[in-house]
C-alpha cells in the first residue's frame, strides 16, 4: 500500500509556502513605510476621524462579518481587546491593509491609507462591551 502512495507522489512538487505580504505585493500593491509597531496612526484619537471610519467600516461592510459596532458575528469582536495579530494601531493598520488568512480581505489596494487610518482610529475610540465571553473565538 505505501509503495501506491509514494508512487502517486512521484513527480508531484507542493509550491513553496509563501508569505501573505508577499502575495500582496506581487499583485501590484506596495506596503506602508516602516514595520507594524512603527507605524504611526496620524489620527489617533481624533474623533471626527473616527466618524470617517465608521462612515468607511459600514460603506466596506466590515460589519458584514464583524457584526454591527464591531461586536463580532462571523468575524471576531473588534472591541473585546482580543487581537489574534496584534491591537497596536500599525497592527491594525497591517491586518486591514494586507488581510490576514482564514477570512479577512486586504483593503490595501482598495482603500487610500489614510482611509484605513480612520477606521483604525474608530475600532481604538470604540468601548469595551460590559460582558466579554469568556470562549476564545478561534
Amino acid at each position: 500500500m505505501a509503495a501506491v502512495l509514494s508512487a502517486a507522489c512521484v513527480g508531484h512538487e507542493a509550491a513553496p509556502a509563501t508569505r501573505h505580504e508577499a502575495r500582496v505585493f506581487a499583485g501590484g500593491v506596495m506596503p506602508p513605510a516602516g514595520s507594524a509597531p512603527a507605524l504611526e496612526n496620524p489620527f489617533h484619537g481624533d474623533r471626527q476621524s473616527a466618524v470617517e471610519g465608521e462612515r468607511t467600516f459600514g460603506a466596506m461592510n466590515c460589519d458584514g462579518c464583524h457584526g454591527g459596532g464591531a461586536v463580532g458575528w462571523v468575524g471576531p469582536s473588534l472591541r473585546d481587546g482580543r487581537w489574534r495579530y496584534g491591537g497596536s494601531d500599525g497592527e491594525i493598520f497591517q491586518s486591514i491593509f494586507y488581510g490576514q488568512p482564514h477570512g479577512m480581505p486586504a483593503y490595501g489596494g482598495l482603500l487610500p491609507a489614510g482611509a484605513i487610518w480612520k477606521v483604525v482610529t474608530y475600532l481604538q475610540l470604540l468601548e469595551p462591551p460590559a460582558n466579554v465571553p469568556t470562549q476564545s473565538w478561534k
